[in-house]
């Protein structure tokens, strides 16, 4: 066959039409749109938060469709059709600028969104999300019950758990120092309160907890560790003062425990999706170092030695 105008152009319109059969046309009718396991319709309050979330070009930097290759946020359940059958129009986005939000409900408490939405930065300081400090008093609830919608039934229970502690840990923070770290570490299985930080004490295990501390904590829990990061005003109860553990119950297991699963109810999240192990020891030290003055880093029991081990060293703080 030689190729020709005719000979391109019929070819050009066979490859398209089979481009729209099969991306289009097949879905189309094969697709039936019943509701998924976790869906549920909208609240009005909600829905006001999806236009805000549209009107502000949320979605292209959030995708909302967890994938099964996914091992971040909402990687607990892969997103199905039945997820979206009320979305009009759709927003599943192909863009991770920032962070997945299919599963976002529940992750945190609704201060935390307040905080998040006035400035990224104050509680994940390398963010590159802009300030939506500009929202008004009846926006930012709207678009904080959107993103505490997003999961359905799945994020209501996450919500709830969220509301269940929230209460218990105002009162822990309301009674007092004693009482606060008490009821913290209380809910730390006792196997962990135990275990010192297996790594010993190095200058350059410090610097690079310093880098992580600076990366993920300090909007927080502020530069001295005192609890008065640029996100403290926003929060409640606010962040732990480390320099009040002094004199108090700590331990690197502690530490890697609350650090690892965050503490529900409050704005301190998990760091197991974020953070790899020794980056939360060395973190951990950091803390003790500096803020706390009491690190037990590579004390016994430690149990065998790790194949690569930097020789303890006693680093001047």
């Amino acid at each position: 066959m030689k190729m020709s105008l005719d000979v391109l152009i019929a070819g050009s319109l066979l490859v398209f039409a089979a481009v729209v059969t099969a991306v289009i046309i097949v879905p189309g009718l094969t697709i039936t749109e019943q509701p998924s396991d976790i869906y549920r319709q909208r609240t009005p309050l909600e829905k006001t938060g999806r236009e805000i979330f549209i009107a502000n070009g949320c979605t292209y930097c959030h995708s909302m469709a967890a994938r099964a290759n996914d091992w971040d946020a909402g990687a607990g359940r892969i997103a199905q059709a039945g997820d979206y059958i009320d979305d009009r129009p759709h927003l599943l986005g192909s863009e991770r600028t920032g962070p997945d939000l299919s599963q976002e409900g529940g992750e945190h408490p609704d201060d935390w969104h307040v905080a998040h939405f006035f400035n990224p930065r104050h509680v994940r300081p390398e963010s590159v999300m802009p300030a939506f400090d500009f929202l008004t008093a009846a926006e930012l609830p709207a678009l904080t019950a959107f993103e505490q919608s997003l999961g359905f039934k799945d994020a209501d229970v996450r919500v709830a758990r969220q509301r269940e502690w929230k209460p218990q840990a105002v009162a822990a923070f309301e009674g007092g120092t004693d009482a606060n770290i008490a009821w913290l570490n209380n809910h730390v299985p006792p196997g962990w309160r135990s275990v010192p930080n297996p790594y010993p004490t190095t200058a350059a295990g410090l610097t690079r907890g310093h880098r992580v501390y600076e990366d993920f904590c300090i909007g927080c829990h502020g530069e001295v560790g005192d609890g008065m990061g640029p996100a403290a005003v926003r929060l409640y109860p606010p962040p732990l003062n480390f320099t009040t553990l002094h004199s108090r119950e700590v331990s690197g297991g502690i530490l890697y425990y609350q650090i690892m699963n965050g503490i529900t109810g409050t704005a301190m999240p998990y760091f197991k999706r974020d953070l790899e192990s020794e980056k939360i020891w060395e973190v951990g030290d950091y803390v003790a170092v500096y803020f706390i003055a009491k690190s037990d880093a590579g004390r016994a029991p430690k149990g065998i030695d790790a194949a690569y081990e930097t020789p303890e060293r006693t680093p001047t703080p």
